[in-house]
């Protein structure tokens, strides 16, 4: 939080140019890193800094660990009713509401995505709040017909400490996406946002003592992923951990939680078929191309990026999406009428200007190909679109997350089938077809956990989200996130009074 704030944490003002000072949100107390150390966090349309973060290191880590375990060990949390969880999660809720338009703006800023994307981003925030406060009560178990004079049941009880790891993408909604199911659940947890992109989960710390938190139960540190996440995933004391970012990440993290056998979900990365057949709708089919890809600068998980279109329709799918990619409006992330912003960083600007090279040897270029040269500052990139790509070229199987995408044409069902699971990843895929029968077929065919007929991109807290294969295991959302947050038990009540008669 802004060192100038008090324990309640950050008022309602809006965000200035000015760099405010945030600090750890450690068992309900703001406090420095125990090295006093910060990072910058910049605004990527401008590259200016606009806050300095604490820095937290192992020290800090086991500070917020310790307090995550005595609060689920001991004090209110363990007595807190699940009802009394749920109204909890329902006032958190309500602040995110009436904060709306300061988040959304300075998510905004922090990201780079177009501040319309951030405002129905933070309206999800509050409705996944929402919907695990109802969800809260509702954690049932089983009572189970055994062949004896006995009664057994299950019941259902929260993991422990859980650490949360979220990405820089859409930094609040993952906060609450990890957050929500765990504390329905009746877990602690310590949740380490991006650290390019932690400022809205630092506001939404500021508001955990207000609506009702106990201390330790939720806490917010940062830092560097290879030094203060590691030290969160190696932490004895961390009985899960929740993580979404990069492939080459999760493997990571499996391998040092397999030291203490934690629990692991991970939502990891993908490279997601959006598969055009001929008799697909022809408007919405090129417009679902565009925005599946080019949605959020393209920094999307399950982004569109490899684009199959039957070959009949294949010259003339490649010619709309082009001049249409070409109208795509870029602009400051709080033009209101701005389609594109820049990218989240400078690393991440770098890395997609990269693959964009790389593509111009491996395909042709249909639109795009560079940095959007009417900007003199931030890391604006044109949305690019490359055409005759094979499926192994490295534009085609490496995820980019850019905007960036790779058009392919396909002959028939089969072809378009074996293309689109030709992948190590398995996250997301689209298929676009009047024919419900072949849209039936390609959807049981696909090897990937979120499947989309006639859209593109549509996420509902409601329905699980979670990927086959190196894009991750585990789900989120729905009942399912809150499974990820429980353990069963196994209760027997012998109601024979008869010996067993061993001896």
């Amino acid at each position: 939080m802004p060192s100038s704030h008090t324990k309640r944490g950050p008022t309602k003002r809006r965000p200035t140019t000015e760099a405010s000072t945030y600090k750890n949100y450690v068992n309900g107390q703001w406090v420095d890193s125990s090295t006093g150390e910060t990072f910058p966090v910049y605004d990527p349309s401008t590259e200016q800094i606009i806050a300095h973060v604490a820095a937290a290191n192992s020290a800090d880590v086991d500070r917020a660990v310790t307090a995550a375990r005595a609060a689920f060990d001991s004090g209110p949390w363990p007595q807190t009713t699940a009802q009394d969880r749920g109204r909890i999660l329902f006032k958190l809720a309500d602040k995110i509401r009436q904060n709306a338009a300061m988040l959304a703006e300075l998510e905004s800023r922090n990201t780079g995505k177009p501040i319309v994307e951030a405002e129905f981003d933070i309206a999800d925030v509050a409705t996944c709040f929402e919907y695990y406060g109802g969800l809260a009560n509702k954690v049932t178990g089983n009572v189970l017909p055994v062949p004896a004079n006995a009664l057994s049941f299950t019941l259902r009880e929260p993991v422990g400490v859980a650490g949360q790891i979220i990405p820089w993408n859409y930094p609040l909604l993952m906060a609450a996406w990890k957050v929500a199911p765990a504390v329905a659940a009746g877990c602690t947890c310590v949740l380490k946002p991006a650290e390019q992109t932690p400022l809205t989960a630092l506001r939404l710390a500021g508001w955990l003592d207000e609506v009702g938190f106990p201390p330790g139960v939720v806490n917010v540190i940062n830092g560097l992923g290879e030094t203060t996440g590691a030290a969160l995933v190696a932490h004895p004391a961390v009985d899960k951990i929740a993580f979404t970012g990069s492939a080459a990440v999760g493997k990571l993290i499996v391998k040092s939680a397999a030291d203490t056998l934690k629990r692991v979900s991970l939502e990891l990365g993908g490279k997601s078929p959006n598969i055009f057949f001929a008799d697909a709708d022809w408007e919405a089919a090129v417009d679902g191309a565009l925005f599946g890809i080019f949605i959020n600068q393209g920094e999307v998980c399950s982004a569109g990026s490899r684009i199959l279109v039957e070959r009949s329709i294949y010259s003339k799918f490649v010619e709309a999406m082009t001049e249409k990619a070409k109208r795509i409006k870029l602009g400051p992330p709080l033009g209101r009428d701005t389609k594109m912003g820049p990218l989240v960083s400078k690393a991440q600007y770098e890395r997609v200007g990269s693959y964009i090279e790389i593509g111009k040897k491996e395909a042709k270029v249909a639109a795009g190909g560079g940095r959007a040269q009417q900007f003199s500052k931030g890391y604006y990139m044109q949305p690019t679109i490359f055409y005759d790509v094979q499926n192994s070229a490295r534009i085609a199987r490496e995820e980019i997350f850019g905007p960036v995408a790779s058009v392919i044409p396909f002959d028939g069902e089969q072809e378009a089938i074996r293309i689109a699971n030709d992948t190590p990843y398995g996250l997301a895929a689209a298929v676009w077809t009047r024919d419900i029968f072949k849209a039936f077929r390609v959807v049981k065919s696909f090897r990937a956990g979120v499947i989309w007929v006639n859209h593109m991109q549509p996420t509902y807290i409601e329905a699980p989200w979670g990927g086959y294969k190196q894009s991750g295991f585990g789900r989120e959302l729905g009942p399912w996130g809150l499974e990820e947050y429980l353990e069963t038990k196994q209760v027997f009540v012998n109601l024979d009074e008869t010996p067993i008669g061993w001896y």
